[in-house]
């Protein structure tokens, strides 16, 4: 297994979670990590994303709430949630978009999910 996302469960409308998604060595240094989501009916979404050098981008509809980083001495990148809404119930992936000779490759997570309800 090459990413291996957790950290999802319940949780009240305003409360907060943090996702965690550990990748191997030779994946993790040169990818950009990012997490995607994607609700039921609905097509997978980025979320967030941080490249190697630790530059982020976020969704316009997390701005401000979710903070994603990265810790490469543990080959991890991390997801915290904060004033979660009912909204942000989801599946979410951790993505790595590693550079190659002739573009690049994405490797997945398998899904953690996110549920936000009173």
């Amino acid at each position: 297994v090459q990413l291996q996302a957790s950290g999802g469960g319940l949780v009240q409308p305003g409360g907060s979670l943090r996702l965690s998604c550990a990748a191997s060595r030779s994946i993790f240094s040169v990818s950009t990590m990012g997490w995607f989501r994607q609700a039921p009916g609905k097509q997978r979404e980025l979320v967030a994303t941080i490249t190697a050098v630790g530059n982020t981008n976020y969704a316009d509809s997390v701005k401000g709430r979710f903070t994603i980083s990265r810790d490469n001495a543990k080959n991890t990148v991390y997801l915290q949630m904060i004033s979660l809404k009912p909204e942000d119930t989801a599946v979410y992936y951790c993505n790595a978009r590693r550079p190659s000779l002739v573009g690049y490759n994405d490797y997945w997570g398998q899904g953690t999910q996110v549920t936000v309800s009173s």
